[in-house]
């Protein structure tokens, strides 16, 4: 699988400024990513916070 090269935390910082109003079309256009990409993310991430992301990583690594 390709490795991203959006880091978690910079993607949860761009849905959380989708949800403070900037549109999707300026935000994929200043990261250079397609809408449907934002919109995986967003399905993926969405209602997560950057201390839970961290604890869900801690908790994979120990299930492998």
């Amino acid at each position: 699988m390709r490795k991203s090269k959006f880091t978690e935390s910079q993607i949860i910082n761009a849905i959380k400024a989708n949800e403070n109003g900037q549109r999707v079309e300026v935000l994929c256009r200043e990261l250079g990513i397609r809408p449907a990409t934002f919109y995986g993310w967003r399905k993926k991430y969405s209602g997560i916070e950057a201390s839970q992301l961290k604890r869900l990583k801690e908790l994979e690594e120990e299930n492998r």
